[in-house]
């Protein structure tokens, strides 16, 4: 992970961060902030926990979003403090839907000027965002809205398996890990295992991306937490209601990120401080999925 984001993050870069629910590398996060990167803009569909401690350590000058918060228990302090009071410095914002997030990617990824999506009318987005476009059809008298592509310097999408060719494969819950990738200039996968060639083959419709667009191949397990890795680990709930009482005091976020990433050399080291009884505690069931049969005559 320290040499992907030392060789891939710079400063200055658009860097997305996706997973939906779970699959959120929390430790790419805490990479990017060890190495003290700067103005970056951060873009992400629900930023959450993961982008609140990157605010909150000074590696963003902008926000490029849909929806924020810290799901299921409030808000996002760090960034509501340089929202709201420009403490300890201002922070630009850029807000659209979740489906105009997606069309941004899949603008991106199509090599398109433009997604055209239905989903502004009567909303006061575009009175805010002037990026958001009403348009009129080619075909008809219908009006739409248009949201530019969105093309990240890098995209940090974490999987559950993947080659060392970085062929990548996600079950679950999928979000836009796959259009973020194509749109993005360079990609990073960081995975919970490393399967040989021969494992990818064996059940291909589950790599969401190829490994010809991707930059480098991360193996880090556990990597999501708070976040999960369905089948691996589960959320860490009591987590994100810890996280609620840090964030609100700045002096008390400020002691978790030195406690938490800068004195910590990786992310191994954070796993062992959290201990295996917590890790125990977040082992999920299990629950297979029935095989198919992709055979063939040869």
């Amino acid at each position: 992970m320290s040499a992907a984001v030392a060789d891939l993050v710079r400063d200055g870069d658009v860097v997305a961060i996706e997973g939906f629910t779970h699959l959120i590398c929390f430790a790419a996060g805490h990479e990017i902030i060890r190495q003290r990167k700067r103005d970056l803009t951060l873009a992400r569909l629900t930023p959450d926990v993961v982008y609140d401690q990157m605010i909150a350590a000074g590696v963003c000058k902008k926000l490029v979003f849909s929806w924020m918060g810290n799901p299921g228990v409030g808000s996002l302090h760090a960034i509501r403090r340089r929202v709201e009071r420009a403490d300890p410095a201002p922070l630009e914002l850029e807000e659209y839907s979740h489906f105009g997030m997606v069309g941004r990617y899949m603008a991106g990824a199509s090599k398109l000027p433009f997604w055209p999506l239905r989903s502004y009318y009567e909303s006061d987005l575009p009175t805010v965002n002037p990026r958001i476009i009403e348009i009129s059809s080619p075909y008809g008298d219908e009006t739409v809205y248009a949201v530019p592509p969105l093309n990240p310097d890098v995209a940090i999408v974490h999987v559950q398996r993947a080659s060392s060719g970085g062929d990548a494969q996600v079950w679950g819950l999928l979000g836009c890990q796959k259009e973020v990738a194509f749109a993005a200039d360079r990609v990073v996968v960081v995975c919970e295992e490393l399967v040989d060639d021969a494992v990818v083959r064996s059940d291909p419709n589950r790599t969401v991306i190829p490994g010809l667009i991707v930059d480098a191949v991360v193996v880090e397990p556990r990597a999501c937490h708070p976040s999960y890795a369905q089948g691996y680990y589960d959320r860490d709930n009591r987590f994100y209601v810890e996280w609620d009482k840090i964030a609100r005091d700045s002096a008390r976020l400020s002691e978790w990120l030195d406690d938490w990433v800068y004195s910590l050399s990786s992310h191994q080291d954070y796993v062992a401080k959290l201990g295996e009884e917590r890790w125990a505690q977040l082992t999920p069931t299990e629950r297979w999925s029935q095989p198919v049969n992709y055979g063939r005559y040869d």
